[in-house]
């Protein structure tokens, strides 16, 4: 869930509407099917139901929003576990790709787990944020209509199991890269960064093997894993932006430490996807081409994971170290139109997009006090 930037009203609007754009002439329908009921289940299992009224009605679309982007999350990370992660109890599925497995070791030796550990994260997000909103009355989220993408076809996925998203037609937005590395530039006063990757923010690009042909070629197969780990860090350092951005709407100080809690290990998966995303070794494969990304100083030097100081709120104050964006207006809606960019929703029916454009609206309207 990629950038919220500041910007001119103009530009939110536009954002808004390239978003909603993919779901023109569908009714809103599709939200009435994914908000459902809260489940009796957690009163079976001895669990208190507080009492309707507790969440504001800004703070339940600001969690219904978020357990729908974990949801999401917890999809696309599933995918990647299946072919390069641990399976075991806590995150079955899948038996893994021995050769996917060693490309993307390649840019740690230690990927399987930490790809195990975000995929279990992101699930304990989702199901965590569900049961809070059934536990106080509101509806929950329920996407399991819109499993319907297909899946990799390589040995080690689950290949008959419908998914929310597409990992084999991205196209990754890298200037977070820059972002994090400018001491002059900030997308909340309305800079635009150049990407550290430029073949990879246009066409399609694999960050899975699509079938068995994708793994007989080393070259080829490094550059998806090159591709899933810039995917990595794009998807965790846009959360960590969107935990920020919405935790200024809400009510509740207990949904104010749901926000902050969970932002925080948003916060945590993007350091770590930095970092090893800046092992990918320089290659070209057809198009596309990871560059030396230490051939061209510090604006892509790949040991520079702490965020450079920058300009904040505005540019008469010093530079200061930050989560970058944080602006909070449209924050909801940029963030699902930078997936959307992002190819991961490519094949998604037009109720998807209704049902998310919805979600992601309410959740920008919340107001503290409402």
């Amino acid at each position: 869930m990629e950038e919220t930037t500041h910007q001119p009203q103009d530009l939110i609007s536009r954002r808004s509407m390239m978003f909603k754009g993919a779901a023109l002439g569908v009714g809103a329908t599709a939200v009435g099917r994914l908000l459902v009921d809260p489940p009796d289940v957690l009163a079976k299992k001895g669990h208190t139901k507080v009492k309707r009224g507790r969440l504001t009605k800004g703070d339940a679309a600001i969690l219904q929003f978020l357990a729908a982007a974990e949801f999401i999350e917890a999809d696309l990370w599933q995918q990647y576990n299946e072919l390069a992660g641990i399976q075991d109890g806590e995150v079955s599925g899948g038996s893994g790709n021995e050769a996917y497995t060693e490309a993307v070791e390649v840019l740690d030796e230690d990927m399987n787990q930490y790809i195990h550990d975000n995929t279990d994260d992101e699930v304990s997000h989702a199901a965590f944020i569900n049961a809070y909103l059934a536990a106080h009355g509101e509806k929950t989220i329920n996407l399991d209509q819109f499993r319907t993408l297909p899946s990799s076809q390589a040995d080690g996925a689950q290949k008959n199991v419908g998914r929310l998203t597409n990992l084999m037609q991205l196209s990754v937005d890298t200037c977070f890269w820059t972002r994090y590395r400018s001491d002059t530039l900030n997308p909340d006063l309305g800079d635009s960064l150049p990407q550290a990757i430029p073949t990879l923010a246009v066409g399609q690009h694999p960050a899975i093997p699509r079938d068995n042909g994708d793994v007989q070629d080393a070259n080829h197969l490094q550059a998806i894993a090159n591709t899933a780990g810039f995917h990595f860090a794009f998807i965790e350092q846009g959360g960590t932006s969107l935990y920020a951005a919405l935790v200024q709407r809400v009510t509740s100080k207990e949904v104010l430490r749901i926000l902050i809690s969970i932002g925080g290990t948003e916060i945590m998966h993007f350091q770590t996807w930095q970092d090893k995303a800046g092992n990918a070794p320089p290659l070209t494969d057809g198009g596309l081409v990871f560059p030396d990304l230490n051939a061209d100083g510090e604006s892509t030097q790949t040991n520079l994971i702490m965020p450079e100081p920058t300009p904040f709120l505005k540019r008469k104050f010093p530079a200061v170290s930050i989560i970058r964006p944080t602006e909070t207006k449209g924050a909801a809606v940029g963030a699902a139109t930078a997936l959307t960019k992002n190819g991961l929703f490519i094949g998604q029916t037009p109720e998807f997009f209704t049902a998310v454009t919805k979600l992601a609206e309410a959740a920008d309207a919340a107001r503290h006090g409402h």
